[in-house]
């Protein structure tokens, strides 16, 4: 195997497909990434959960295999001089690097021992664009539970009906919400369960582009992302997803209006006196035109109180001030709706505007005296 390329765009495969490369591993080959050169260099990280492999562009002066470690051969070449790169092996992995006037040595792994990606049929795919689809999972990924012992709840619901597609993401504290039409899609009604970490890496993915989309190819236990030259593949979380529509409720007994800015630098401030050692929830008054907002931890009190449209008649209800900053962070409009019922019901927020892109849940916190 030879070839060369431009270091930059080496990094940058690298970068991508070292994200799913197993960390530790009692196979060494997993740790590693495979660099196949065929019609252009295709750098691939799988550790037999997820799997990412990019293409690019190389003179390939002879075509083979060989799998490296994706710790050390990232490293070796980020601190390498700019201009391009060469790479060859020999029949024993030996691995040669140069670049400039600088030069590695180093014993590689067999391809041999490097698993295939699982190669399945769709049974349904859809397209959109990238932006799109970067925007919606960066809305929704901050409400994915980290807690193995529910593992359903570890992934984001993607939930296809009557050309719609709606992002769904609940950790047992917060629901995030969120829905685009679509376009292009050959899903019938569907849904199906895609894991935070795969997710976080198809947002890294993804760019800005408005020309750029995204394919999503939907089988029976796996999922890929194809974007670009770049193909994600991974393992559909199986189990029963949270019934969200009966979760969410529909009617209110208080209803306000917020500028988001405003509501989140007052929570933002008092919230200030707030750590691990000293927890304590953000108390909020409801009154006629205005929520007070209260912190006290044994450290010390703070307050601080946020103009809003609407009555709440003195209602006090207490919140994680994280969850809601992360509630208020990921909304995509500067007016909001705070919709609540009572001080142990949740508190959903909504645009005010009507519009129904974006739907967050966040549930109070019970108050002592």
């Amino acid at each position: 195997m030879k070839f060369s390329c431009e270091k930059y765009k080496l990094q940058a495969a690298c970068a991508i497909a070292s994200r799913a490369a197993a960390s530790k591993s009692p196979i060494p080959a997993l740790e590693g990434l495979q660099l196949s050169c065929e019609d252009k260099l295709y750098v691939k990280g799988y550790d037999l959960k997820k799997g990412i492999v990019t293409g690019v562009e190389a003179e390939i002066s002879q075509r083979g295999t060989v799998v490296v470690s994706a710790r050390l051969f990232g490293e070796m070449i980020r601190r390498l001089p700019d201009g391009f790169v060469s790479v060859s092996s020999d029949d024993r992995d030996n691995i040669s690097v140069k670049c400039g006037k600088s030069q590695f040595n180093i014993l590689g792994i067999s391809a041999e021992d490097y698993p295939e990606l699982p190669h399945f049929d769709a049974l349904n795919s859809v397209c959109l664009p990238q932006h799109i689809l970067k925007d919606m999972i960066n809305r929704t990924i901050f409400a994915v539970s980290t807690d193995e012992v529910r593992p359903i709840y570890t992934g984001t619901l993607f939930e296809v009906e009557e050309k719609r597609l709606t992002l769904v993401s609940v950790d047992g504290y917060r629901l995030a919400k969120r829905t685009e039409k679509l376009d292009n899609s050959k899903l019938d009604k569907c849904s199906f369960v895609v894991p935070g970490n795969a997710l976080s890496d198809v947002e890294k993915v993804c760019t800005d582009d408005e020309d750029g989309t995204v394919s999503i190819s939907v089988g029976q236990k796996h999922i890929s992302f194809e974007i670009g030259d770049t193909v994600v593949v991974t393992r559909r979380l199986e189990g029963e997803f949270l019934n969200y529509r009966r979760s969410i409720p529909e009617n209110f007994k208080y209803e306000l209006k917020v500028d988001r800015g405003e509501f989140m630098a007052s929570i933002d401030r008092v919230s200030l006196i707030v750590s691990e050692k000293n927890s304590s929830p953000v108390r909020m008054t409801v009154n006629d035109g205005t929520i007070d907002c209260l912190c006290v931890t044994p450290i010390g009190r703070a307050e601080d109180v946020c103009t809003c449209e609407g009555n709440g008649e003195g209602l006090l209800i207490g919140f994680n001030d994280r969850y809601m900053k992360d509630a208020l962070k990921a909304a995509s409009t500067d007016e909001l709706k705070l919709c609540v019922n009572t001080a142990s019901s949740p508190c959903i927020i909504k645009a005010a505007d009507g519009s129904d892109g974006f739907t967050y849940m966040v549930l109070p916190v019970r108050l002592h005296a």
